[in-house]
């Protein structure tokens, strides 16, 4: 009978081939986490955030992304989008370094050549973002330069020294310690000869140690680079931009809000309150990385069609006579009923007092507001000079703005969706017209004039289960921006309109609250609830179901409640 060894049954790899892909997927998912732990520390001591190759690489996604993608993204995920994109970019990257591993345990240009297109797409990141510097090209050139030593290293520890050594045990054993290729049968040493069997037995010994050096060495890299990663993330997440912010404090406004006129706020469990918490204020906009600008480094240009151009520093700001005003910002992504729309009261300088400064010339129709971050919003010209408090915020709910919100300065602009009106980080507006500009959202379909629509949303109840016969609260909240709501209706499984009651409110610029007082004479069963609002131009909300795109949706909102004997 032949001795010679079998090949795997069906074209399966054999267990050499396999261990090598191991080993070639250890050490090129070890690499991969020694870049991006050497790229993100560089990042957070002598770079910025932008030089991160993983945030760089999803800001350019994002920029880039075609428009159905990021509508998806922002239904699936809402505010969590950037964090999915964020690890879905690891995913990739750990995959993409995988597949470079197992070339280079076989043939290490071929891993370089992998590496090197890797840090080709972190450069390109990091240099095309709007305020990218030289020195944001360091973090992927350092991150890739000590990832290439490593590689070099870890893949010549894999192949061992000699390459042999990485052979399978019984090969080795078969062969006096020397190796057999792949393809070729190997005759049984004799039993006679001993120092053959010797030789075996010690090269057979001598292969743990390798292996064990081999994954000891490995384990150790990537729990360290681990660690790197997260303290070079913790470190970029502490600069000096969040002490200023919350040691900043502002002059009092030369116009100050009235109070809450009394009756503002039901204060019923489940409804949300007139003000919303800056902690809980929704958050939608393309910045993976958020822009991190100092005060005394903030400037503010507004040219273009104007009689003079005006250049504003904060200082020169926040020393103009400032306003404050009760507002409600709202998301064109919002779906019926959603929750991306909050509240706040803002303290900044008017809008239209810098523009009526600059003198805006005949025929331009649009402000083309660019964030520092590159992104670009156009307002349009009337609504920004009609009166309505249309502002350069420097403050939310009595505290300087949140880095998230835009930090030191963002546009304020009621009765516009966010896209058009609320441009974060702001650092220039020219003075323009539709025709000779096109904004990001705009340029993705969307419509380039975006006013708010009539709507409302139901809060509470939720979807447990109420008693029959025990009064229950329908509450919620409505909004008309700058038109102002009139009036809410309920109905119950398709049956006539009942009015709810109305919370006061300081203007027609925020939400209403409101609800109806449900007395459960029903019978146990499950019932649908809708509302529809009214506002003050006598415009009733309708119950067309429309999507968010591309300029906002429509359609009652319904809630589902199970009434029990």
């Amino acid at each position: 009978m032949s001795n010679a060894r079998r090949r795997p049954p069906w074209g399966l790899p054999s267990r050499a081939a396999t261990e090598r892909t191991i080993i070639g997927a250890v050490v090129g998912i070890v690499t991969a986490l020694i870049a991006l732990a050497v790229a993100q520390l560089v990042a957070a001591l002598i770079s910025s955030p932008i030089g991160a190759p993983v945030d760089a690489v999803g800001a350019l996604s994002i920029d880039h992304a075609p428009a159905a993608v990021k509508d998806f993204a922002i239904n699936e995920f809402g505010s969590n989008d950037k964090t999915v994109l964020v690890w879905g970019i690891r995913v990739v990257l750990i995959l993409f370094a995988i597949a470079i591993g197992i070339v280079a345990v076989r043939k290490l240009w071929l891993g370089m050549a992998g590496l090197a297109i890797f840090a080709g797409i972190g450069l390109v990141a990091a240099l095309t973002r709007p305020t990218a510097k030289a020195t944001d090209a360091l973090p992927t050139l350092i991150g890739a330069g000590v990832a290439a030593f490593a590689m070099s290293y870890l893949a010549d520890l894999a192949r061992g020294r000699p390459a042999a050594r990485w052979r399978p045990r019984s090969r080795l054993a078969n062969s006096g310690g020397r190796p057999v290729p792949a393809s070729s049968t190997a005759e049984p040493v004799p039993a006679s000869s001993a120092a053959a069997a010797a030789s075996a037995a010690a090269a057979d010994e001598d292969l743990q140690p390798d292996r064990r050096r081999f994954l000891t060495i490995g384990a150790v890299a990537a729990g360290i680079s681990v660690l790197t990663y997260a303290g070079g993330s913790w470190l970029g997440n502490t600069r000096d931009v969040n002490a200023v912010q919350q040691a900043l404090k502002l002059p009092r406004p030369s116009q100050p809000v009235p109070p809450l006129p009394p009756g503002t706020d039901f204060k019923i469990p489940g409804l949300s309150s007139f003000i919303t918490p800056n902690s809980n204020f929704y958050r939608v906009d393309t910045a993976i990385i958020l822009p991190e600008i100092l005060p005394a480094h903030w400037k503010l240009r507004i040219h273009g069609m104007v009689k003079r151009e005006v250049v504003l520093t904060f200082d020169d700001l926040i020393h103009r006579p400032l306003v404050e005003d009760y507002i409600t910002l709202c998301c064109v992504s919002n779906p019926v009923g959603g929750p991306y729309i909050g509240n706040a009261k803002w303290l900044g300088v008017s809008l239209r007092s810098l523009l009526q400064e600059a003198g805006i010339k005949p025929g331009a129709d649009q402000l083309f507001c660019t964030s520092s971050d590159g992104f670009t919003s156009g307002t349009p010209v009337q609504t920004a000079m009609d009166g309505r408090s249309a502002m350069l915020a420097v403050a939310m709910n009595d505290s300087a703005l949140p880095v998230e919100h835009g930090f030191p300065v963002r546009l304020v602009i009621p009765g516009l969706y966010g896209y058009v009106s609320a441009c974060k980080w702001i650092v220039d507006i020219e003075v323009t017209t539709y025709s000779a500009n096109s904004a990001y959202w705009a340029q993705r379909g969307w419509f380039a004039q975006a006013p708010v629509k009539t709507e409302s949303r139901i809060d509470i109840p939720g979807q447990n289960s109420i008693k029959a016969g025990k009064p229950t609260p329908i509450a919620g909240v409505a909004w008309a921006q700058h038109k102002g709501i009139e009036a809410v209706e309920v109905r119950l499984a398709k049956g006539p309109w009942h009015e709810a009651r109305l919370a006061a409110v300081p203007g027609i610029d925020t939400w209403r609250q409101w609800v109806y007082d449900w007395d459960v004479n029903v019978r146990p069963g499950n019932y649908m609830i809708e509302a529809r609002a009214t506002d003050k131009t006598g415009y009733t909300q309708t119950s067309v179901q429309v999507p968010p795109a591309p300029n906002g949706a429509t359609g009652y909102p319904t809630s589902f409640v199970n009434v029990v004997s």
